[in-house]
């Protein structure tokens, strides 16, 4: 049933790829901030197009999971991205949880702040606690695996409801 969501989804918003994909509202799902407007992975990443660049982090139900983030392992600029492949780690007190890609492409830019304050990924995940900006290579191709806001929000339903 998740699988016919999910082609739904490519359907009927995979049509415009040149559209830049503005922050909405958002929704709670299975206690977790889910914003319109963001593409997802099911390994709890989301990503937003801003001027043909990908602004790139990880969700908030993967920050409520990790809980206190300590550490987070940044690429470096110019690093060749392939979606689905970790490009890093984000460590906490209760685990270590490896990055993947929702795009192949290029490190264009890394939040230096997380650096110094890793803690913004848990105080502002879709904001200040963003990971990596990447410069796409195959946009319209690795878009269409990814979920919109209501196809995130089914999966994690499903997923919770697993637990």
């Amino acid at each position: 049933m998740l699988q016919a969501k999910k082609s739904e989804h490519i359907a009927k918003y995979a049509i415009d790829f040149s559209h830049e994909c503005s922050e909405g509202s958002l929704t709670k799902v299975a206690n977790s901030e889910v914003r319109e407007g963001l593409y997802y992975t099911k390994e709890h990443e989301w990503m937003k197009l801003e001027n043909g660049k990908c602004r790139i982090g990880i969700t908030d139900h993967a920050q409520k999971s990790l809980h206190e983030v300590v550490y987070v392992d940044l690429p470096n600029v110019g690093k060749a991205l392939t979606q689905n492949i970790a490009f890093g780690t984000v460590e906490s007190v209760k685990a270590v949880s490896e990055l993947y890609s929702p795009v192949s492409g290029e490190v264009a830019e890394r939040n230096e702040k997380l650096v110094e304050s890793p803690e913004l990924v848990n105080k502002d995940p879709y904001g200040a606690g963003w990971i990596v900006i990447v410069k796409p290579s195959r946009l319209q191709d690795d878009l269409q695996a990814l979920l919109n806001a209501e196809g995130y929000g089914s999966f994690l339903e499903e997923l919770t409801k697993k637990t």
